[in-house]
């Protein structure tokens, strides 16, 4: 446990066996009220570091809001163990459709299985994907939360910004006095965020730059992601993460000139920062997020007419458009 400033600390929850290491899960003070920011997997892993932390800093969870940057269950996964009865649970509002919708598991998985991913992986993986795994015990009520909303917390004054891209409903916090932007997923340092397709969305990798351009020009000291390190040069960062998508567009582009594809076999042409080389090596759950990167990437180009899609025998595949 970290204290960042008075009333502010960083709690460091553990993910095992996960390529993002940890979470950092944010603590709030006032004198009337706390706010917990993220809250880990349900998994004991995170329970054994998260409790006793609280209690250490004499958190009183019939006095604790819970504010949720966005659905993934390492983020989510604990609300259920934390928030009480006089708890509100603020969740971006497109993110809180989407946890309301009870076929989204179904949805989710027939929308991958047309783009490519084998269906006896895609069985075998259901009751193994984290965010089934670990997801809350049970559900509280939802407090939805739209942009520019305000919450205040003792001393902090906290200002919703919505910031899809990485899902559809993710949620910044932004205090303008301090200086302090909680980041969630939407801008980390150590490592790029997943930019996933949502069926939710049109075109999630146009959402996610717009909602970085949306995040530019805040006045920060301090942006404090989701995960590993904290840094303050927000604007130098958002530069490396334009970058880095210009590039896997790149990639994209190159992949489909060996022929028409489907995004499951476009994404082993796509360089990604994990410790396997072996596509086939990749556990499944990685297979999942790599696809669902490479479709936004996919339909990112689609929109600016460079590629297009077809679809055929219920599979979709994608091509080099006669202008490219």
């Amino acid at each position: 446990m970290k204290e960042i400033e008075a009333n502010l600390y960083c709690i460091e929850l553990p993910l095992p066996k996960n390529p993002l290491k940890s979470i950092n899960c944010y603590v709030l003070k006032g004198k009337n009220r706390s706010l917990i920011i993220d809250t880990g997997m349900n998994r004991p892993e995170c329970k054994d570091v998260l409790f006793p932390a609280l209690k250490e800093l004499e958190v009183d969870l019939a006095k604790t809001d819970l504010f949720i940057t966005h659905l993934h269950a390492d983020h989510f996964g604990l609300v259920g163990d934390l928030a009480t009865d006089t708890s509100i649970c603020y969740l971006g509002h497109l993110d809180a459709e989407i946890v309301k919708n009870r076929k989204h598991w179904e949805e989710f998985f027939k929308f991958f299985s047309e783009n490519g991913f084998p269906e006896a992986i895609l069985k075998e993986s259901l009751s193994r994907h984290p965010g089934v795994l670990y997801s809350p015990s049970r559900m509280p009520e939802i407090t939805p939360v739209n942009d520019g909303q305000k919450i205040t917390v003792g001393d902090f004054e906290l200002t919703c910004i919505e910031t899809p891209g990485h899902s559809p409903g993710h949620m910044c916090l932004y205090d303008k006095n301090k200086k302090i932007l909680f980041s969630g997923d939407h801008i980390l340092f150590d490592i790029t965020p997943n930019i996933s397709c949502w069926q939710e969305m049109d075109d999630s990798l146009r959402s996610y730059l717009s909602s970085l351009d949306k995040v530019a020009d805040l006045e920060v000291s301090s942006v404090l992601p989701a995960h590993r390190s904290a840094w303050s040069s927000l604007k130098s960062r958002i530069d490396e993460l334009k970058k880095h998508h210009s590039h896997r567009l790149d990639e994209a582009m190159t992949a489909l000139e060996d022929g028409d594809m489907t995004a499951y076999e476009v994404a082993p042409y796509i360089t990604w920062k994990i410790e396997y080389t072996n596509w086939k090596d990749f556990p499944i759950a990685q297979q999942f997020f790599a696809v669902g990167e490479t479709l936004a990437h996919l339909h990112y180009l689609e929109h600016e007419g460079r590629i297009q899609s077809y679809k055929e025998d219920g599979q979709v595949y994608f091509g080099l458009a006669e202008s490219a």
